[in-house]
């Protein structure tokens, strides 16, 4: 069980702000003061320093955050599993991102659920930044991610490493056959919406080769991967994702990858969950059954 202070602590780095910490608590900001203080003495730190009317984390409030809020986490796990008994399986809450949601996660998940017919199991999909969010707040507990993340915040395990290409309706007719980024740059882009893990790897790409995507032509958002398929099937634009996305379209002829000479990569889908966890053998031994 977290020693109450230590909730405090957390209530006060969410709001930044001891009077709203104490408002969600429904304590008086002096108790929250007291709390505060006595983990200071207790740890021989600072935990918040003072800029005026505002407070930010020391790097000793920043370590305490990261460690408390994976006890935190772990906690929920463990009252969910003693409070659902024993030999009942495990609960299980984990994320995925929309791309891997859509076109990766169906057949593994499909297997886990046969061989664990008595675990419960809940998968979010979302972005890679939303995901990275749930995490933190205990969410969920771990998550199946294509983009960027912080290996100072979380653990991980690669699942598997995909090419990211680019790809087009294979109908599509360029007014010359492209064979550099830039000769895609008069093209319709249709992108993830920001915070998309697809998105933040194409962004960082292009930003080797000094392009933006203000570079293009137009533009389209979609927070949707199956939307973007089916704008892409119709011709609607081209766009870049993950090969696995495309892959029976491009085998069927629906779709065609474009073959450039200064746009060849590669990137890991990666488990992640928080670092520290004493569930970690768990998640590795689930991630490595999902795999």
């Amino acid at each position: 069980m977290l020693d109450f202070r230590v909730y405090t602590f957390l209530a006060v780095c969410e709001y930044m702000n001891y009077t709203r910490a104490a408002e969600a608590l429904h304590i008086t900001q002096p108790a929250v003061s007291q709390h505060i203080r006595y983990l200071e003495n207790m740890y021989q730190v600072k935990l918040f320093l003072a800029e005026g009317k505002k407070i930010h984390l020391s790097p000793a409030g920043e370590r305490l955050l990261h460690a408390a809020t994976t006890l935190k986490n772990d906690e929920v796990f463990l009252r969910k599993q003693m409070l659902e008994g024993a030999g009942r399986g495990l609960s299980l809450r984990f994320g995925t991102t929309r791309t891997i949601g859509e076109s990766v996660i169906s057949a593994p998940l499909a297997r886990y659920i046969h061989s664990h017919p008595e675990d419960r199991i809940s998968v979010v999909i979302n972005n890679t930044d939303e995901l990275l969010h749930k995490l933190v707040s205990g969410e969920i507990q771990f998550a199946l991610v294509e983009g960027y993340y912080d290996d100072v915040d979380f653990d991980s395990m690669v699942f598997r490493t995909e090419p990211f290409i680019p790809v087009c309706a294979a109908g599509h007719v360029f007014a010359g056959d492209p064979v550099r980024l830039r000769d895609l740059l008069g093209e319709h882009l249709l992108i993830r919406e920001p915070g998309s893990g697809t998105r933040d790897i194409l962004e960082k790409n292009l930003d080797i080769k000094n392009i933006r995507l203000s570079d293009f032509a137009h533009i389209t958002e979609i927070g949707s991967m199956h939307v973007i398929l089916q704008l892409l099937e119709k011709d609607a634009g081209i766009t870049f994702l993950y090969r696995t996305a495309v892959e029976e379209g491009i085998k069927d002829g629906v779709f065609r990858e474009l073959e450039l000479r200064d746009f060849q990569m590669e990137h890991d889908f990666a488990f992640i969950w928080n670092k520290g966890s004493i569930y970690a053998d768990t998640y590795r031994m689930i991630c490595r059954e999902l795999q």
